[in-house]
């Protein structure tokens, strides 16, 4: 099967994995594309589930035998990308692959793949509803949070490149309207 993509791509707060995962538990013929990193495990994050982790040597080697369909060095010797083999197991398993990724490797894989690829921006209401949310969690400090909202503010330039931009407002609207999308995209009637 030559199956398609559905790429979500957010500024970090804005809900994209939220989506993603919403969009697994329907019955959509989707299956999550799992991105190959250079950093180290994070938590309980296990190689093959939530990354392929490999070093950052390994990474360059396959970006010069040009297996990756699209890479980005976040930071120094830090990479992240998609692996054309992943591709490939997603459609030789019979599904559509679902990307989370970052804004750039979402329009990347949208410039490869064209028609075949639906591209959807999950937007925040506004930088300041972004930044209380990242408050929120806790996970980071004050001067990572800032660093993550001028981040968001770079990659919201980048919102009109995609096929669609849903405002992550009301996360029930949101999660409607991408499943909707996405019903439509893969001609897949709705409930």
């Amino acid at each position: 099967m030559t199956g398609k993509l559905i790429i979500i791509s957010a500024p970090s707060g804005s809900g994209k994995t939220t989506v993603v995962r919403h969009l697994l538990d329907l019955d959509l013929g989707l299956e999550f594309s799992i991105s190959a990193t250079s950093r180290q495990p994070r938590g309980n994050e296990q190689d093959g589930r939530d990354y392929y982790f490999i070093t950052p040597r390994t990474f360059r080697r396959k970006i010069r035998r040009n297996e990756f369909l699209e890479w980005e060095e976040v930071y120094a010797n830090q990479y992240y990308g998609t692996l054309r083999s992943e591709v490939a197991r997603i459609w030789e398993n019979g599904h559509h692959a679902l990307f989370d990724v970052d804004v750039v490797g979402g329009l990347n894989l949208k410039d490869a793949f064209g028609r075949r690829a639906l591209a959807l921006f999950i937007s925040p209401p506004s930088l300041d509803v972004l930044a209380e949310r990242l408050m929120k969690r806790n996970t980071d400090d004050e001067a990572s949070v800032r660093k993550r909202i001028d981040k968001a503010r770079y990659e919201l330039t980048f919102r009109d490149r995609f096929d669609q931009v849903i405002v992550n407002d009301k996360l029930e609207e949101t999660l409607c309207t991408a499943e909707e999308a996405v019903r439509d995209f893969l001609k897949i009637p709705g409930l």
